[in-house]
């Protein structure tokens, strides 16, 4: 079953590629301007690469996030999960999986084009790639938490990103922080184990609680 609601959200996720494009966009945008508007200096760029990089995947799987319950919830589909033999906590789970094979790998995939505009090291590019791949399903673990919460709430977006964006903040630190090694060629090892380990949280650990703000919405 978990298998069939990742295949589930894969196909509508498909058939609003619109979404998934405007994802990407912003995501390709907010890198971009930051090379126009600091300048072309190497140094400068090479220093603010991981930081900038981060943050935009960061905010771009915050602009996918208020979707990730809500239509289920409005068609009523959300209430048959919650009734269904499955855990509810799996059902997210299998989401959250879905969120990030929708969102969190194309910006993986799409990062090393996006980091040869700060010159980046071919080297600084695989570890930026390889830190979003690790790094981003405890973005949509975490995010589903505050997708959770605000679900059905007015301005529901907003409050997600108030919510989600200071417990994103560990992820953004170890991302950045990997790619910055790399950058001035520091070991990375140890923070993509912790970036590693906070992902580990974020996808078995969060479906619980997101699972629990979800019975209250349905009641």
């Amino acid at each position: 079953m978990i298998l069939a609601v990742i295949a589930r959200d894969l196909r509508l996720a498909l058939r609003r590629r619109a979404d998934l494009a405007a994802v990407l966009f912003f995501f390709v945008i907010v890198v971009s301007l930051f090379p126009l508007g600091v300048g072309p200096e190497p140094e400068r760029l090479r220093e603010i690469a991981p930081g900038v990089l981060w943050v935009a995947a960061l905010l771009a799987t915050l602009l996918s996030l208020p979707r990730l319950f809500a239509d289920d919830f409005r068609d009523g589909t959300l209430e048959q999960l919650a009734l269904a033999p499955l855990p509810l906590g799996l059902t997210v789970f299998a989401k959250v999986l879905a969120h990030w094979l929708v969102c969190g790998v194309p910006l993986a995939v799409l990062s090393p084009l996006l980091g040869l505009q700060f010159g980046l090291s071919g080297e600084a590019l695989v570890v930026l790639s390889g830190a979003l791949f690790i790094g981003t399903p405890a973005l949509s673990g975490i995010g589903a938490i505050g997708a959770a919460l605000t679900l059905g709430v007015r301005g529901g977006g907003v409050l997600v990103s108030l919510l989600i964006l200071p417990l994103y903040t560990p992820v953004l630190i170890f991302g950045a922080g990997a790619v910055d090694a790399a950058v001035n060629g520091i070991g990375v090892e140890a923070h993509l184990s912790l970036l590693a380990a906070l992902t580990l949280a974020g996808v078995f650990f969060a479906p619980w609680p997101a699972a629990a703000a979800l019975r209250i919405a349905l009641e």
